[in-house]
């Protein structure tokens, strides 16, 4: 049976006052897959998937989510579709606690309507927040203050908040930031298990982590795709070794 396209984007472009950012970038993206997006610093990266979440607008060019063009809907329209980017730097409110920052995203899933605001029952709220702090592994420090977690324990509470948005496709922008090894190997085990009921877009810089993970892998460089296909095969690619993995990757 076929594989259904979740993300399609067609001669997506941005510019910033006269810099591309982003040059006509042709993605497709089949439900159900894990897609690394990799290149230098400066590559494209960022804005591509932040055009994909509907933080920016594309300067030309157009982004289908199950076959609807998305293009002009706002970020917050594209929650609500199933879209959920986390940032590459942390957004998570500093002076709440792991449960109120979770209790955040579950209330906001929940409240679709004037009816749901009333209806809205705390135990429905509390099984949300105890089910995504315990996917991240973060039970144990329900109640404490988020600002007094460790960088890489505040993705992962970004990640939580994520998840009780309970996404079709989860964008994680630089995940592993921070996270010693131990975690980055229970970071992987839980993007695995995530893959089960959502699609994931990986932005990451550990290169051991994509190859574990993606099943393909799209390279950018100077906003635009330079490859686009397995690891193995772009583990062998010599465009992409000269533009990220070999000698000149910080070039």
């Amino acid at each position: 049976m076929a594989t259904l396209t979740l993300l399609e984007t067609t001669g997506l472009s941005k510019n910033f006052e006269g810099l591309q950012a982003v040059q006509g970038v042709e993605l497709t993206i089949p439900t159900g897959e894990i897609r690394a997006v990799i290149g230098p610093n400066g590559a494209g990266k960022t804005t591509l998937v932040s055009l994909v979440s509907g933080r920016l607008r594309p300067s030309e060019g157009t982004v289908r989510f199950k076959d609807e063009d998305i293009s002009s809907l706002s970020a917050w329209d594209r929650v609500s579709r199933g879209i959920v980017y986390t940032f590459q730097v942390t957004s998570v409110y500093a002076n709440l606690s792991c449960y109120e920052n979770v209790a955040l995203a579950v209330q906001r899933r929940m409240m679709g309507g004037l009816l749901d605001r009333l209806m809205l029952r705390e135990a429905r709220v509390t099984q949300g927040i105890e089910l995504a702090l315990s996917q991240v592994g973060l039970t144990e420090d329900t109640h404490r203050r988020a600002g007094d977690l460790p960088y890489g324990h505040q993705r992962l509470l970004e990640v939580a908040m994520g998840l009780a948005l309970e996404p079709e496709l989860l964008i994680l922008d630089e995940p592993t930031q921070g996270l010693a090894l131990d975690e980055i190997s229970n970071f992987c085990e839980l993007i695995r298990a995530i893959s089960k009921r959502a699609t994931v877009l990986l932005i990451e810089h550990n290169m051991s982590v994509v190859l574990e993970l993606a099943q393909m892998i799209t390279v950018m460089d100077k906003g635009m795709v330079i490859a686009e296909g397995p690891p193995d095969e772009i583990e062998q690619n010599e465009e992409v070794q000269r533009a990220y993995l070999g000698t000149n990757a910080a070039a």
